[in-house]
C-alpha cells in the first residue's frame, strides 16, 4: 500500500529536544505529523511505532519523547503529504520540521487534540 499518513502524538511535558543539530523547545500537548510512504505505508508506520530504530528523520528524534496516540492514513499512488500539511497551516508549527525535501513551512503541527482530529477528513484509522 502507498500513501500518506498522520501521526497524532502526545508530549507529556515541555521539553527541549535536539533534532539533528537544532535544539527545539516543544510545548506539552498534542501534535500532528504528516508523512508519506510510496514504497510501503504499513512498514513506514510500523517503523514509527517501534521503540528501537536508527535515528534517520526529524520525527525519529521527537518520537524518543512523544507517544503515538493514533495513526491515520490515506492510500494514494502519488505524494500528497504537502497537500495534507496545508490543511494544518492555521495551527502552530515547528518551522522546517520534516520538510527538508519540499517547500512547506512544516510537517509537524501543534494544537488541541479535537482540532487536529477535525482536519483528518477522508483518512482511515490505522489499527495498532
Amino acid at each position: 500500500m502507498k500513501g500518506s499518513y498522520i501521526l497524532i502524538l502526545k508530549l507529556e511535558n515541555d521539553k527541549e529536544i535536539d533534532i539533528g543539530k537544532r535544539r527545539i523547545k516543544f510545548r506539552k500537548g498534542y501534535y500532528a505529523y504528516v508523512g508519506s510512504a510510496l514504497n510501503s505505508l504499513e512498514k513506514r508506520i510500523e517503523r514509527h511505532l517501534r521503540k528501537k530504530k536508527k535515528i534517520r528523520w526529524h520525527i525519529d528524534y521527537f518520537l524518543r519523547y512523544a507517544k503515538i496516540e493514533k495513526v491515520f492514513y490515506k492510500e494514494s499512488e502519488k505524494k500528497e503529504e504537502c497537500e495534507i500539511a496545508k490543511k494544518f497551516e492555521n495551527f502552530d508549527y515547528i518551522p522546517g520540521f520534516g520538510c527538508s525535501d519540499c517547500k512547506c513551512k512544516s510537517h509537524l503541527f501543534y494544537g488541541k487534540y479535537e482540532d487536529l482530529i477535525k482536519k483528518l477528513d477522508n483518512m482511515k484509522l490505522f489499527d495498532f
